[in-house]
């Protein structure tokens, strides 16, 4: 299988990756508040189904997103997302600016948070502990969410090509019956529980960002994959159902690529481990398998 060739060479590219410290992490900041530690937990070596992040076109109609087998390396995130109190150490340390959410006692989930913000945040995380730490890729946040994972809650499915309006009146049609009434406020951290895996609170109202870039794919007659245009202006998150949105979006409700209900909240937690360099690496192994292999 070709996702076997693909690990093996990126865990070459793993070995020979500097540490973190040097790459990416330098720089000067005052770390006058030492941030406190984040409890991770290990996802072991997964390899399952991946429905595919983006649009696909064939013929030039939206088409559903092929569904990849994908290997994801055992890797560190953290259990909880990022809280409220943690990501104001951040703020009063001159490193993020300040989210656009209520103020509260209770330990919640930091939202009103952008992929800018999530990013200023990692940064200034893995400085001030001598550490790496970055957002997930959406692969990897998928092989954490296990069970609780949706990807796209109605994908596209070939209704009519020559007129779009029906299948966008069918998704909506299709959320207006699953009913599921508004809930904006965030909630305790905890409250959702823990999945299998012992992620905790994903699904919950916090929709959550990723590393990876929204795409758009273009697939030819014969099923290879033509074109892979990425647009990391554009950012994927996971949560109830897949979304996609603009770097800068702070309210999920202001804007955004997703078709239904917009993300109630946006938060973040992070990974540790690899580099950025080597996350990179992987996406271009696996980019490069999805140009050389037909979609089935």
């Amino acid at each position: 299988m070709h996702h076997h060739i693909i690990e093996a060479a990126v865990g070459a590219v793993a070995a020979l990756a500097l540490p973190a410290v040097v790459i990416g992490l330098s720089g000067e900041t005052g770390n006058a508040i030492l941030p406190e530690a984040h409890q991770t937990i290990a996802i072991e070596e997964t390899l399952f189904d991946y429905p595919l992040p983006g649009e696909f076109l064939a013929g030039g109609v939206p088409v559903a997103a092929p569904v990849e087998k994908t290997a994801i390396p055992e890797f560190h995130i953290m259990q909880r997302q990022v809280s409220l109190a943690d990501y104001g150490r951040c703020v009063a340390d001159g490193a993020c600016d300040q989210a656009e959410a209520a103020r509260s006692n209770a330990d919640m989930p930091v939202t009103g948070v952008s992929f800018r913000d999530a990013q200023a945040y990692a940064s200034w995380y893995s400085r001030a502990r001598d550490e790496n730490w970055r957002l997930p890729t959406a692969a990897e946040l998928a092989a954490a969410a296990a069970e609780r994972f949706a990807g796209e809650a109605f994908p596209i499915a070939a209704d009519d090509a020559a007129n779009p309006s029906v299948r966008w009146l069918r998704r909506y049609r299709e959320e207006a019956a699953a009913k599921r009434p508004p809930d904006p406020k965030p909630k305790p951290r905890g409250h959702y529980g823990s999945n299998t895996r012992g992620l905790e609170d994903f699904g919950g109202n916090v929709w959550e960002w990723t590393s990876t870039c929204y795409a758009r794919t273009t697939i030819g007659a014969d099923g290879l994959v033509e074109n892979v245009t990425d647009n990391c202006g554009v950012h994927v998150l996971e949560g109830r159902h897949r979304a996609y949105m603009s770097t800068f979006v702070r309210d999920g409700k202001s804007g955004g690529c997703a078709v239904g209900t917009p993300p109630e909240n946006l938060g973040f937690r992070l990974v540790r481990g690899r580099t950025s360099a080597l996350a990179a690496t992987i996406d271009w192994f696996r980019t490069a398998y999805r140009l050389k292999d037909p979609i089935t």
